[in-house]
């Protein structure tokens, strides 16, 4: 495993929000950031996705389960644990990461599935979502 790789790791796992002021000792000045509700462009920006993502859903835990490294990029399946609405809200997802030749992170794209960890849990449309999915899934 590349060291970059394994220090991003350890700074996404412990990520808190007096630590988003370190942002900079990992991620680009331009990086690209993206997940299902975001794609921003900049440190800056990335630290108010995550400052929101703390805001939001309070104290979060990410835990890291499998990682892959292979010259400038970097694969982490993870599982994302908080709190949303009161209610604990946990679900899996899966991080391509690439670094640039100083080692930091110039693009992190996070995937995972919005509708089943997020929408179904919504109050009114929730269960109209949870239904439509049973509804179209092979049996």
């Amino acid at each position: 495993m590349n060291d970059h790789h394994v220090a991003y790791r350890t700074y996404l796992e412990t990520l808190t929000p007096e630590s988003l002021d370190r942002l900079e000792e990992y991620v680009s000045a331009d990086v690209r950031f993206t997940d299902p509700f975001n794609d921003v462009r900049g440190a800056d920006a990335m630290r108010r996705v995550l400052s929101h993502m703390f805001e939001s859903v309070g104290p979060v835990v990410l835990r890291v389960s499998h990682m892959a490294s292979d010259g400038d990029s970097c694969l982490m399946r993870w599982t994302f644990a908080g709190r949303l609405r009161g209610t604990d809200w946990t679900f899996a997802g899966m991080s391509t990461i690439r670094f640039n030749a100083d080692g930091l992170v110039y693009e992190h794209a996070d995937y995972w599935d919005g509708a089943t960890a997020l929408y179904e849990k919504l109050p009114v449309i929730g269960p109209v979502l949870a239904w439509i999915r049973r509804r179209i899934a092979v049996h």
